[in-house]
């Protein structure tokens, strides 16, 4: 096998497909990335039997075969190389020669046969939509994604469709975060991708998004029973889907409501913020709110001080005393990107719901914590 490509599309390759690589494995074929080349297209990949990812990249002077490369080596040295033309050629004896201006390079490689086969998945649903909405519902639904592993199925997003109608939900027991957006989806259905899958998918499209008009760009999203696979500007990732049942997340979400505030985003989170500064991270004092005269008070009082603020709002309905966390209340209002979000609450231990003045495009949900009296 041999060819030659530029460092820089090489270098891009290779870095993109190492989250996919185990750092530490007891096959060693994990710990490398697969060289495969065929006609004038060179595919570079990584996979750890959960996440797989492939950039293909284009070749001259090839000739095809393929091969398995220390990752950590070959990164290091593509990385390392002189800007321009680089050369690789692997002999009989898989002898791998990287060469590019003065600098030369011979490593060993191993066979390819010793690599896992990545999954051939026939998607039982497939549907395209675009990078830049796709990274949006995905960044506004992670935060809420569970760490908490005694339930697998929550340690992921659930993507549902439904007349055309893409929706992601995400949930750690203490929060919701749900995000609705017209998808083109032809067909009903319901899959759970795993967190870390959706947060190696983000850094992915960052790559692709940042070098193409951003809104013009579709990902293309196959799923099968086990697997999803995600393709776009030559990156696939496939990834394991979660098995198990996700909650009945609509029987959480409260539908009514006797308290409701229209606030300035952005004047909230300052004020969320400001109380912030006194809570401790180990005993997480709970941010104290009053919704009553116009206003939205806010108090807090810890081993470090105390504080006392207010944010103007609309309020119609009981007035109304509650506590929240600062951090959960603002990874919402943060993901809610508007400059207004309206308030819904039916009682002190009932949840906040957090939506769009109009529509219904994002809920969250953020569970109240206790008060002294």
């Amino acid at each position: 096998m041999k060819f030659s490509c530029d460092k820089a599309s090489l270098s891009e390759a290779v870095n993109s497909v190492l989250p996919a690589v185990s750092a530490k494995s007891t096959l060693a074929a994990l710990e490398c990335i697969l060289l495969s080349v065929k006609g004038d297209t060179l595919s570079v990949v990584g996979y750890n039997t959960e996440l797989g990812i492939t950039k293909t990249v284009s070749v001259t002077g090839a000739e095809n075969g393929d091969i398995i490369l220390s990752a950590k080596l070959l990164s290091e040295i593509i990385n390392r190389m002189p800007q321009g033309l680089l050369k690789i050629d692997v002999d009989d004896k898989l002898i791998t020669e990287i060469s590019g201006g003065s600098a030369q390079f011979k490593i060993v490689g191993m066979s390819a046969e010793e690599y896992p086969s990545i999954p051939k998945i026939d998607p039982e649903h497939s549907f395209e939509i675009e990078n830049s909405l796709l990274r949006s519902m995905i960044s506004e639904t992670l935060f809420a994604v569970s760490q908490d592993t005694s339930f697998p199925a929550l340690t992921g997003t659930l993507f549902e469709g439904k007349d055309g109608v893409l929706t992601l939900v995400s949930v750690d027991g203490r929060r919701l975060a749900m995000r609705k957006e017209a998808a083109g989806c032809e067909e009903d259905f319901k899959f759970i991708v795993p967190g870390k899958t959706l947060s190696e998918f983000m850094k992915l499209s960052a790559r692709f998004s940042s070098s193409e008009e951003d809104g013009s760009l579709k990902v293309s999203i196959g799923v099968s029973a086990r697997h999803i696979l995600f393709s776009c500007c030559g990156f696939t990732m496939i990834s394991r889907l979660l098995d198990g049942e996700f909650i009945d997340y609509n029987a959480s979400i409260p539908q009514t409501a006797s308290t409701k505030a229209v606030v300035s985003t952005r004047a909230l989170m300052d004020c969320v913020s400001r109380a912030a500064i006194i809570i401790s991270e180990k005993v997480q004092n709970p941010i104290c709110a009053y919704f009553e005269n116009g206003q939205i008070r806010v108090s807090c009082e810890t081993s470090l001080g105390k504080i006392d603020d207010a944010v103007p709002a609309e309020i119609t309905g009981n007035p109304l005393r509650i506590g929240f966390s600062d951090r959960y209340m603002l990874d919402a209002l943060k993901a809610s990107g508007g400059d207004q979000v309206l308030l819904e609450m039916g009682a002190t231990l009932a949840p906040i719901k957090i939506m769009p003045l109009e529509g219904d495009s994002f809920t969250f949900l953020v569970m109240p914590m206790r008060l002294k009296e």
